[in-house]
């Protein structure tokens, strides 16, 4: 069993940047894609990026590509997401999940294919 856990949320000017971390207060991420989610009040959980239980392969959403970048550090047991050029519209909680047994699985977009999640970070981009 995996437990996310995420972290480096808060409150920007739109066109700056955050830092957001996830790390496993259990388990392990290897072997495991990983992705961010995010959900803005009223709206679905949508997705936002994903990288590779290898770390090779990402995909993004089209509304974060050219200024989202994801990475995964398997040393420290981390998955990182730089946000950049924030604009109003990314404002959400941000939800950091595993997709275990990844080797065999492709890098999923949808929420009901991720294993483990952790319980968000609050991100708000002001005008």
């Amino acid at each position: 069993q995996v437990q996310p856990v995420e972290s480096g949320g808060g409150l920007v000017q739109a066109g700056g940047s955050l830092r957001l971390s996830c790390a496993a207060s259990k388990g392990t991420f290897r072997g495991s894609n990983m992705g961010w989610f995010r959900q803005a009040p009223g709206t679905e959980r949508e997705f936002v990026v994903a990288i590779s239980w290898n770390g090779r392969y990402t995909k993004y959403a089209d509304a974060v590509e050219g200024r989202f970048s994801i990475s995964r550090d398997s040393a420290k047991n981390t998955v990182s997401l730089q946000m950049n050029s924030l604009k109003p519209e990314d404002t959400a909680v941000y939800y950091c999940a595993a997709q275990v047994n990844a080797a065999d699985r492709y890098i999923a977009t949808a929420p009901v294919n991720y294993d483990y999640w952790g319980q968000g970070t609050q991100v708000t981009v002001s005008s």
